[in-house]
């Protein structure tokens, strides 16, 4: 059977083409699109092209040409179905199982997307020709949208007492229309209600950009009608896996990596308005992890800016409570609180787009800072309180999904509780030149542990625990004989220390003869010894950290050989290459 078509559009729209191309070729930025050498034949000058945008590679030495289907078929010998499944994999997706009730479902799609498309066109063109539709288009005026946004974004209007009903009546079954959700039968009329009747329409797309749901606003005030309502539930639409202008926003990802988030259609009509179109709202529900896990697919930093009110707020805080699980190394999510009584369409009508861009550059916060800063504002300064601070913070970092992320969120967290002094009393005096030399001490602190890379931090925390436990590590001298570090100097002080443990039998930090500038370096800078004020002092404990640690760097060397082995079988393609590619590949993936 085929595969729907829908299911290949959205492994498609999910995955960028350099995105999988990459997997094979090493390819550099030039312009919007992307160039490597041939996989396709032996070459110096690169003569291979992506175009994300257009969602394409060409290869200009071979004329070879097409999608990301076509590559891995061609690169990989797969047949389609192998290639499917191994790009639906990449795509984050469930592998599609084809039952008998396929063909009924794929009949249904096309029903679905149908009504929806001639539901939408009509209502659309109403708002556009019609002249009684005259107070919407009042109501669009007073906000400032013009038919272009109107045109844009598929505005509709569908006015008090609609009849497109009957209408589609003459195509479609009942049952099939009131499965779209956009009707309902009134039980003692006995007549099918259109849903969004008095409402301005939003078409909420797939991410292949065919309606599937509808927003609908009310334009005249009423203390009994609910502002916004969405279309349901159906078989074909899941609020928490879709988001509204996803399907327009997501082609801006090889020019732009950040992407707003808001609460509101207006908001991303707005903010498109004013030349911000990379904008996606989520559909009156909290934020999902499918959600965060599809921008991130397209975006490496998601801005989540919701109203300026405490309602936004509280939104935020959930969205972030349930999205940092989803956060990774390369990844970020940041928070942008607007003004008070600010949402994102009133700022930016009023401010317009540079200082809309310029107040997002300053005031974004990231997830984790957030996090704290908000727990920190509901915790007093007593053992009780703090003990309730530093469980919530160690239950928030435990849920993220990324081990390395994990670690450093945890360790931010454990760090900065630890610069809340627990004696200080609301009543104390405290000397002022006391807190500028602390302030200036801990702005010093920053800028040095700023210049220092992830591995070398990591690398700190190892020698760290070896030489805060000599004896411990003479006993188990080999668990840590054959670890890898990537720093020179760090190399170094790791071998001189192993030497001596070899040869001195009552070893002792002053035998060790480091540079003790050194020894402070890593005392001072190593992340593991805010873990450790939180350990009981055991044997069992230390070795299970310095396993940990030994893990990260073994992944990180792990890391750093396929990228060179991917590098080169882009350029050899040999079957000798891919197979110890494979094999790292397993080995990663069992650390």
């Amino acid at each position: 059977m085929k595969y729907p078509k829908e299911y290949l559009d959205e492994i498609k729209t999910r995955l960028k083409v350099s995105t999988v191309v990459s997997k094979v070729v090493s390819l550099k930025k030039r312009g919007k699109e992307y160039v490597g050498l041939s996989p396709f034949k032996n070459e110096k000058t690169p003569s291979f092209t992506v175009n994300d945008e257009k969602e394409f590679y060409h290869c200009f030495a071979t004329s070879e040409h097409g999608n990301i289907f076509d590559f891995v078929i061609k690169t990989q010998n797969f047949k389609f179905g192998e290639a499917v499944k191994y790009l639906a994999q990449l795509a984050g997706m469930q592998p599609y199982i084809f039952s008998k009730q396929d063909e009924e479902r794929e009949k249904k799609w096309k029903e679905y997307q149908s009504i929806f498309s001639q539901y939408v066109d009509f209502y659309h063109n109403e708002l556009l020709k019609n002249e009684s539709y005259s107070v919407a288009r009042d109501y669009l005026k007073n906000r400032s949208l013009t038919k272009e946004e109107v045109k844009k974004f598929k505005i509709g209007y569908i006015e008090k007492n609609p009849n497109f009903f009957e209408k589609l009546k003459n195509n479609f079954s009942e049952q099939t229309l009131a499965e779209t959700g956009l009707f309902y039968l009134d039980g003692k009329k006995k007549i099918f209600v259109e849903r969004f009747r008095g409402r301005l329409i939003f078409p909420i797309n797939n991410i292949s950009g065919q309606p599937i749901a509808l927003g609908g606003r009310i334009i005249k005030k009423s203390d009994f009608l609910a502002k916004y309502i969405n279309s349901p539930e159906t078989s074909f639409f899941k609020k928490g896996s879709n988001l509204y202008n996803l399907d327009i926003a997501r082609k801006l990802s090889n020019k732009i990596d950040h992407i707003y988030l808001v609460e509101g259609y207006m908001d991303v009509v707005a903010l498109s308005k004013n030349g911000i179109d990379n904008a996606v709202a989520n559909l009156g529900t909290s934020l999902t992890d499918k959600q965060i896990l599809t921008l991130n697919q397209f975006f490496d930093d998601i801005i989540i800016c919701f109203d300026g009110d405490e309602s936004g707020y509280k939104a935020a805080l959930r969205a972030a409570e349930n999205s940092i699980k989803e956060l990774k190394p390369e990844k970020q999510i940041s928070f942008l609180f607007l003004p008070n009584n600010e949402d994102p369409d009133s700022f930016v009508s009023k401010k317009g787009k540079e200082k809309f861009q310029d107040f997002s550059n300053q005031n974004k916060i990231s997830i984790h800072k957030f996090l704290f800063s908000h727990f920190k504002k509901h915790t007093e300064n007593n053992p009780s309180s703090m003990a309730i601070f530093e469980k919530k913070l160690r239950s928030i970092a435990k849920t993220i999904k990324d081990n390395y992320i994990r670690k450093y969120v945890l360790e931010y967290f454990l760090e900065k509780i630890s610069e809340l002094s627990p004696h200080t009393s609301k009543n104390k005096i405290i000397n002022k030149n006391i807190i500028t030399k602390s302030l200036e001490k801990t702005k010093k602190h920053f800028k040095e542990s700023q210049s220092l890379s992830g591995i070398e931090l990591k690398e700190f925390s190892f020698l760290f625990l070896i030489m805060n436990n000599l004896q411990l590590i003479k006993e188990n001298t080999h668990l840590i004989e054959n670890v890898k570090l990537f720093t020179d100097i760090n190399k170094q002080i790791f071998n001189k220390i192993i030497s001596k443990i070899k040869r001195d039998p009552n070893i002792k930090m002053n035998s060790l003869d480091i540079d003790i500038q050194l020894i402070d370096k890593i005392n001072k800078f190593a992340p593991i010894k805010h873990i450790l004020k939180n350990k009981s002092d055991n044997d069992y404990e230390i070795i299970e950290l310095l396993d940990d640690i030994m893990r990260d760097l073994n992944n990180y060397d792990l890391e750093f050989r396929i990228q060179e082995l991917e590098s080169k079988f882009s350029k050899d393609l040999s079957e000798a290459t891919f197979n110890e590619l494979k094999e790292l590949k397993k080995k990663q993936n069992i650390n």
